[in-house]
């Protein structure tokens, strides 16, 4: 009997993943728990394995589509001959349109019933256009259809331009910038330091390690902070947890891990998962000052800056010193300035100490 293998839940609440790659290809034999495809989340790209041995007889769903959990994905074992019925995905459940959740954002925004909306997208899925056409707008692949080389948004992009569109959308953002004297830091262990650093000070100041959850704050009683990472694929922000009680020798030992791993894209969920404050520095390719944006759902991020040697004033005396540019962004609906002004002194003080 053949087996049709549908797309899990995922967990953490989500609905529908994209078909990052397959692993297999028609007519291929594949072996119980062996790779079978990779799925794509808001949160990583997750690899699942096959769930039963045999010859994969189908592949329903294309790369870089969408599909709500409960999709069949493949088929493996059975005639294919018989699985002729098969070729295309199944349709969404009853009264569901199928569209990514920018696609749903931008029809809420211009007042569009998907469900009225005539699709063009693979496997008969809403597009932006489809939406903006029906808007009375006019398509934005008739504007610029002789313009450029056009590329679907995909993967770890699709999941950037969805979270940040969000955070843009919902957190009123305010930046608040310092400098800091990092002469005395080593360098070396500059994002384990601060990370150190910050883990203490938001003791200090716990409606920076919150959340916003619909009328209540909710204050975290751990310190597990991201650290955004560039990969050729994108950025990615792993967690490093506990960064209250760990040494910095520890924390280096992780950071230096779950970068590494970000950039081979072998990162695990839960590396991914549960953050409660981000730390973010660009290294060698830091300015004199960005204003990074809030990790959503969390309600603060912490930058560092550009780090050169500068002369300063030092006790009436111009004197050369190795300085840079600290900055807190912040949700102002859980945040004060005044709070958020006094968290940054208080990371920089425990640097400069």
């Amino acid at each position: 009997m053949p087996y049709e293998f549908k797309l899990p839940d995922l967990g953490e609440g989500l609905t529908e993943g994209e078909i990052a790659r397959w692993l297999v290809a028609e007519g291929d034999e594949i072996a119980e728990d062996a790779p079978l495809v990779e799925i794509a989340t808001d949160k990583t790209t997750v690899e699942i394995p096959s769930p039963a041995a045999g010859v994969v007889s189908r592949i329903l769903v294309a790369e870089g589509d969408v599909v709500p959990v409960g999709t069949v994905l493949v088929v493996i074992g059975g005639d294919p001959d018989a699985s002729n019925s098969l070729l295309q995905a199944p349709p969404a459940p009853a009264g569901r349109v199928q569209a990514t959740p920018l696609v749903r954002r931008v029809a809420q925004e211009l007042g569009v019933d998907l469900a009225s909306v005539t699709p063009t997208g693979p496997g008969g899925r809403v597009t932006e256009d489809d939406v903006r056409a029906a808007a009375g707008g006019t398509s934005n692949s008739l504007l610029q259809a002789s313009e450029g080389r056009r590329e679907t948004v995909r993967g770890i992009r699709r999941q950037i331009v969805e979270h940040l569109s969000r955070a843009h959308r919902e957190v009123p953002a305010v930046t608040y910038v310092e400098e800091c004297d990092f002469t005395l830091v080593d360098l070396k262990l500059l994002l384990p330091t601060v990370l150190r650093a910050t883990a203490a000070t938001l003791k200090e100041y716990p409606e920076l390690n919150a959340r916003l959850e619909r009328d209540e704050i909710v204050y975290l009683d751990r310190y597990d902070l991201g650290i955004a990472v560039q990969t050729d694929a994108g950025l990615v922000v792993p967690v490093v947890r506990g960064c209250d009680t760990r040494s910095i020798d520890e924390l280096r030992a992780d950071v230096d891990a779950l970068a590494e791993k970000a950039r081979a894209g072998t990162l695990a969920p839960d590396e991914l998962r549960g953050s409660t404050f981000t730390v973010t520095s660009a290294g060698k390719l830091a300015g004199l000052f960005v204003t990074p944006i809030v990790n959503h759902p969390e309600v603060a991020i912490l930058g560092v800056h550009r780090i050169a040697p500068r002369p300063v004033v030092v006790g009436g005396e111009i004197v050369v010193r190795t300085m840079g540019n600290i900055s807190t962004t912040f949700d102002h609906r859980v945040v004060d300035g005044a709070r958020a002004a006094q968290f940054t002194l208080g990371v920089i003080e425990k640097l400069q100490a």
